[in-house]
């Protein structure tokens, strides 16, 4: 529900890998052995970024091989009431996000990125993990979260104030940051994607669901040696893109 775990048959389980799988995916980075010592992921600062800066460090040994990529041929929607999840054909991969908190420090956002031509790396891995004073402090009374502080997350006060001193790294950091746990979800793919993705107030559960869904449809999607190629934001703007999805789904429950 708050992070993405994997886990095999022998029931070893690693939590918390979207911004380690993400920062693999907006740095090209696609044959890695991870070794973890721990239950989970460290969660650093809350970003994908001290990842892709030690990627970067080590840097990337291009291989004897063609890179492989998942082709997405027909449209796959997940509505949970009024969330969903779509992943639709394009020849690249970008991702369209709205949120909506009642929480005046967050309110309505919505947000297109393309991640090609150093996009993730510009535009979205140094976004932070959000989340409330209140449902902190009641996480930690369950055990949970216990290293959880302003160092690795931006934290929202009692009274719709933001707790760190710094404040945001972007004026929309909550919407990219919801954008970088999607794109390191849909990269447990096995690849990289040739699709537009739109998420609306979703999370780990939905993208996860979105991957079974895909791949349950042997039609609805093919391997590629074609490289990913740069996309635009949908025509009508992304209003009009959400309002399509809503539309859809409003005529579907009549």
């Amino acid at each position: 529900m708050l992070s993405t775990t994997i886990g095999n048959d022998a029931g070893v389980k690693i939590a918390t890998i979207e911004h380690l799988m993400s920062a693999f995916a907006g740095s090209g980075l696609d044959n890695v052995i991870v070794e973890v010592d721990g239950p989970e992921v460290p969660v650093m600062d809350g970003s994908a970024s001290p990842f892709v800066f030690l990627i970067d460090c080590a840097g990337l040994v291009e291989q004897a091989a063609s890179r492989q990529a998942i082709r997405v041929r027909k449209t796959i929607e997940i509505w949970d009431e009024d969330k969903f999840v779509a992943i639709e054909p394009s020849q690249g991969f970008s991702a369209s996000f709205e949120i909506d908190f009642e929480s005046s420090a967050i309110g309505r956002s919505t947000g297109f990125f393309d991640l090609h031509n150093g996009g993730f790396k510009r535009d979205i891995c140094r976004a932070r993990t959000f989340g409330f004073e209140v449902e902190v402090e009641h996480m930690q009374k369950l055990g949970l979260a216990l290293g959880g502080s302003l160092e690795n997350a931006v934290v929202i006060g009692r009274q719709d104030q933001i707790l760190n001193e710094e404040g945001l790294r972007y004026g929309d950091e909550f919407v990219r940051h919801k954008v970088l746990d999607a794109v390191g979800d849909l990269y447990l793919a096995g690849g990289p994607l040739l699709g537009r993705f739109t998420g609306s107030r979703s999370g780990h559960d939905l993208n996860n669901r979105l991957l079974r869904a895909l791949f349950a449809d042997e039609g609805a999607w093919e391997l590629t040696t074609d490289m990913p190629q740069p996309t635009v934001l949908p025509s009508g703007g992304l209003d009009q893109h959400f309002d399509r999805f809503n539309s859809v789904q409003i005529a579907a429950t009549a």
